[in-house]
């Protein structure tokens, strides 16, 4: 596994900064000891670590705002960080840099069930929200697997999605108002809790941001009401073709379904055992298909939904018959990532997002470069958005095999882009795609992004090194991709 090494700053500096931090935190909240700092050495994205230079764990906004001042007057980068859930990298500190967690900004400020929103701190776990607005017949809807430990913050920083992103939306689509410190100590609040804001919409700017351009102290939140009833198809294809098209198919006879998603064989048997959902071993793809809403209006599109099924050639339709078997059903699609850490030593959880009309081609490709490169892949993904969550399994203890694992992840976001996608649909940039972003985005586009960085964050201080690529990176990854002096992807504009 990679650690990025950087020149440390000189312990005479470090000992100045910490001597700083330790006036406007308690001892507590600065971690500086190897033992401390070690648990912050990487988020999800386990390939890489790095120890910090030190981390600072604030307990509200006046420490955050001091706390940046004094990394300025230094000069020393900060990594903003919040459960360490995130996928990709956009948490993994830097050896001069330290790493400022909102953790323990938790609090659920206030909850307006006749509004229906909740104003939050950035550290309050996503599924909390919905555990404390319960009593009102409310919840938040966006719910990615890691909802049980992932932060709002973090959520806003990666635009999360989840299973029912297809009809109630990502992160974007259920917040209105974000409360962020910039690197200059600006406070900003961005959107509104009326439908519209004065300025231009900067909301959409900050959600998908990756902690580049503030640290996140606030968060309004959008609730909604828990639906009556809830049931979910699962119905089993021979062909993962067909399974890819009879996705499309619900969706080009206007059903919008609470939740559409899709499993491969190789997914659906790595799960079963684990937490035993009921899920059809031998189809080789399943999809799961929920209707939400009254009893009248989720009988009648479960109707819907299973004819359109059928007539796309569903072998097998099973609907949940209650709501601990509805829940059962999705416990296998959530809990797909440790299933595959049950079978395999090591693997690779990649993000890209696809037209649906492509899935069944993209799915045959992926099932090519595993021959390829020699490693298998379940594929499990939101497939009513086609956002596609490839598992590539290996073991790091043989030679080789994680880099082949990278080598595989980047041609599968390189075929995202050439079927007209992109390389990221809810885990973000970070550090894992970078050099793809080579790929999807040309020079001037890139640069259009460095400007908005620098807009938020002059000093380049706020998280940098992820999500944009310089200039020389590119250059360094069009070389890499060039095989026996042909380039891969010739119709994409490079530069």
């Amino acid at each position: 596994m990679a650690e990025h090494n950087m020149n440390p700053v000189a312990t005479a500096d470090r000992k100045t900064l910490v001597r700083a931090l330790a006036q406007v935190l308690p001892a507590h909240a600065l971690l500086h000891s190897e033992e401390e700092i070690r648990p912050y050495e990487c988020d999800g994205l386990t390939a890489y670590r790095q120890l910090p230079l030190l981390v600072c764990l604030p307990e509200n906004e006046a420490q955050i705002l001091a706390i940046l001042q004094i990394c300025r007057r230094f000069n020393v980068p900060v990594v903003p960080r919040g459960a360490g859930t995130g996928l990709s990298g956009g948490a993994m500190p830097m050896a001069q840099g330290i790493v400022l967690s909102t953790a323990k900004l938790n609090r659920i400020l206030t909850i307006d069930a006749h509004a229906r929103t909740a104003k939050v701190q950035p550290g309050v776990r996503n599924l909390a929200i919905s555990d404390a607005v319960a009593p009102h017949g409310l919840y938040y809807a966006p719910d990615p697997s890691s909802q049980i430990a992932c932060t709002i913050g973090g959520n806003v920083a990666e635009n999360s999605g989840g299973v029912h992103c297809l009809k109630y939306g990502l992160t974007l689509h259920n917040v209105l108002r974000v409360r962020l410190l910039t690197m200059e100590g600006e406070v900003l609040e961005v959107g509104s809790e009326a439908l519209d804001s004065p300025g231009f919409d900067l909301l959409p700017l900050v959600i998908g941001s990756e902690g580049m351009l503030g640290i996140v102290t606030e968060v309004t939140v959008k609730l909604v009401p828990k639906p009556q009833l809830a049931r979910v198809i699962m119905a089993s294809f021979d062909d993962v073709v067909q399974g890819a098209q009879a996705v499309a198919d619900v969706i080009a006879a206007g059903i919008i379904p609470a939740g559409l998603e899709m499993m491969d064989q190789t997914s659906s048997q790595m799960v079963e055992p684990f937490v035993q959902a009921g899920y059809d071993t031998a189809a080789a793809a399943i999809l799961l298909c929920e209707s939400d809403g009254t009893p009248a209006e989720v009988e009648e599109e479960i109707a819907r939904m299973s004819e359109v099924l059928r007539n796309a050639g569903a072998r097998r339709i099973a609907v949940s018959a209650t709501e601990d078997e509805r829940l059962r059903f999705w416990s296998g699609r959530k809990n797909a990532f440790p299933a595959a850490g049950r079978i395999s030593p090591d693997y690779y959880c990649m993000d890209g997002t696809i037209p649906r009309k492509r899935l069944g081609e993209v799915l045959l490709g992926i099932a090519a470069m595993e021959k390829t490169y020699g490693l298998r892949c379940a594929n499990v993904f939101h497939a009513g958005d086609g956002n596609l969550h490839p598992l590539i399994m290996f073991d790091a203890n043989q030679p080789g095999e994680f880099e082949r694992a990278e080598q595989f992840g980047a041609a599968i976001l390189e075929l995202c882009v050439e079927v007209g996608g992109t390389i990221t649909g809810e885990h973000g940039v970070g550090i894992e795609k970078i050099q793809s972003m080579c790929v999807q985005f040309t020079r001037s586009e890139l640069d259009t992004f460095f400007a908005v960085k620098r807009a938020f964050d002059p000093a380049m201080l706020l998280n940098p090194d992820k999500a944009i690529p310089t200039l020389h990176r590119c250059a360094e990854y069009g070389r890499l991709h060039v095989r026996q002096g042909q380039l891969r992807f010739p119709e994409l504009p490079r530069f």
